[in-house]
This record gives C-alpha cells, structure tokens and sequence, in this order.
C-alpha cells in the first residue's frame, strides 16, 4: 500500500510544480505543438496529474485513475523525447539522464497498471 501513497505524492507534487515552475514544462512542450497552446497544455497537465494522483486514494476511482495515468503518461511521452532532443542539441551535461529517463515511462505504466482492477 506504501507504493501507491508514493505514486499518488508523487503525481501531486508534480502537478503542483505545473504551478510553482511552468517554465521547465514549457520548456519540454513538443515544438510541433503550437506556441500558443504551451502555457495552457501545462497547466492542463498539471491539472489531469493533481486529480489523477488524488483520485488514487480512494478505491471506488482507483482504478480509473490509474488508466487515467497510463493515458496521460503516453501522452506527455512527446515532451519526454523533446526534452532528450533539447538537451542534446544543447550539449546539456544531463543528456544521458533524459535518455535514461525514457524507458522509465515503461515502468511508470507497469506502476500504474497494477492498480487498475477493481
């Protein structure tokens, strides 16, 4: 049970860094998508993560928040690659940690699918 109170923090937190730090979210936004649209796709994002983590504390929505987080995680897997693109075109000393991170999104759906029956 301990495992599902740390995803739920953590999806939380994250969402609420939407907020307090957007500038590093918008950083990662795919280029394909328009400017524009950035600013709000953070902060829906942060958003979808606030309620998706919330909803993973009660067992009647658990289930749905966790395919929920499995949607979204999918989702934002662009901005994941765009922030490797972007370290790399930047000679970013982190390069590495953003490429390390990509298989991880296979493992964070694994986390979230376990929670997935009801």
């Amino acid at each position: 049970m301990i495992l599902l109170y740390i995803m739920a923090a953590l999806y939380i937190t994250a969402g609420i860094f939407h907020f307090v730090a957007p500038q590093f979210f918008l950083n990662i936004v795919p280029t394909y998508i328009p400017l524009n649209y950035h600013k709000s796709l953070v902060y829906i994002s942060g958003v979808f993560e606030i309620v998706f983590g919330a909803m993973l504390f009660s067992e009647a929505t658990r289930p749905y928040s966790a395919w929920l987080i499995i949607a979204l995680l999918i989702a934002v897997f662009p901005a994941n690659i765009q922030m490797s693109v972007t370290f790399y075109q930047n000679k970013n000393p982190y390069f590495w940690g953003t490429v390390a991170r990509l298989p991880l999104q296979i493992l964070l759906i694994y986390w979230a699918w376990m929670y997935t029956h009801l």
